[in-house]
């Protein structure tokens, strides 16, 4: 698409191209080349980005220049909205009558039987013959468990397919695929310069579906499924874990279940009847709280004075226990030295014998 052009071109959407020495007009396909030099069919040109159009046209030469308008009827306000006429530029790659364009295809289905890794799913496809086409393809859950389509089952369209793991009635599987697109086979050369010159300008040719929505005022009439809606989740109950008795055994006393009584008694307080107190005894009643916050307010603070006390004491023991420990260590030193000393004195002796 050319850089200076406003609208973006759409795929189906009819195109006059001026190709060598013919100009002619002719419904496209846009298409992506990718990596594996696949065609993807492409619903709009992208910005900024060349792709491949693929036409119903003459033979021509390779590297042959090419130039495509939307219409060469010069009315005024459209050249207003447009700015720029030129829609696209570019040169022909190939000539080739087998071109695949290839569309992605997303077919969706649900679970309608489950047994263990088998399921029978419904909804995908619309009759036996469509199902025997697509044997053997790969189908996948949303929650990601892979499987394989394997043989239709009646009602029409289901089938049976096995999976790498059991499914869930709630899940929803998808096959994803590619389908070809076929090239329109429209050709239709331009020859309004051959019209008389009040008539050249006033050549239209094949409309575009906005245009002729706009004339015949047709308003679009939007699907249902594309329409946004408030998603409501519900939750989901899962089965409660029961452990099989002879894993029970073998398992250890702090994983085992506990299991509480069959017929727990209710307790006194969930039984018990509202009393009313009369103004005596609500006075009663106030008195002795009173009493009882005057008790506790005691009690914690005897209670902190206790503390206060034992953590005094025991630091008076801890010095105690310093200097007894310091006491010993100098009295270990004096023995020592004192040991030392006569060890000494005997040695000197038993010399001073020898010398004799």
């Amino acid at each position: 698409k050319h850089r200076w052009y406003k609208k973006t071109l759409k795929t189906a959407d009819p195109l006059i191209i001026s190709l060598g020495w013919r100009r002619f007009q002719t419904v496209p396909i846009y298409a992506k080349v990718e990596d594996d030099l696949k065609h993807r069919y492409l619903k709009y040109t992208p910005n900024h980005v060349t792709c491949s159009m693929s036409f119903w046209g003459p033979i021509t030469p390779q590297n042959t220049g090419m130039m495509a308008i939307q219409t060469v009827a010069y009315d005024q306000k459209e050249v207003r909205k447009l700015g720029f006429r030129v829609a696209a530029t570019g040169a022909v790659s190939e000539s080739d009558k087998n071109v695949e364009i290839m569309k992605k295809l997303k077919l969706i289905g649900t679970p309608e039987k489950i047994y263990q890794k088998t399921a029978y799913i419904k909804g995908m496809f619309n009759s036996t013959l469509e199902v025997a086409k697509f044997e053997g393809a790969k189908i996948r859950t949303v929650s990601g468990i892979r499987g394989q389509i394997k043989k239709a089952v009646p009602p029409e369209g289901s089938f049976r397919a096995t999976f790498e793991d059991r499914i869930q009635l709630s899940d929803i599987v998808f096959c994803r695929t590619w389908f070809r697109v076929n090239v329109p086979k429209f050709y239709a050369p331009v020859t309004n310069l051959l019209l008389p010159p009040e008539q050249k300008t006033q050549w239209i040719g094949m409309k575009t579906l906005g245009q002729l929505k706009r004339e015949k005022n047709i308003q679009f009439e939007p699907k249902e499924d594309s329409t946004y809606k408030k998603i409501v989740r519900e939750k989901l109950a899962f089965r409660p874990l029961v452990i099989p008795k002879s894993l029970q055994k073998a398992l250890p006393y702090k994983d085992k279940p506990k299991l509480g009584p069959v017929n727990p008694k209710k307790s006194f307080e969930s039984e018990r009847v509202a009393v009313v107190l009369s103004p005596h005894e609500q006075k009663v009643a106030k008195m002795m709280n009173m009493i009882k916050t005057n008790f506790k307010t005691k009690q914690s603070k005897q209670l902190r004075q206790t503390r206060e006390r034992s953590k005094k004491y025991k630091k008076q023991l801890m010095n105690e226990k310093f200097k007894k420990l310091q006491r010993q260590k100098d009295l270990k030193k004096k023995v020592f030295k004192a040991i030392s000393k006569m060890d000494a004195k005997n040695e000197e002796k038993k010399k001073g014998g020898v010398k004799k």
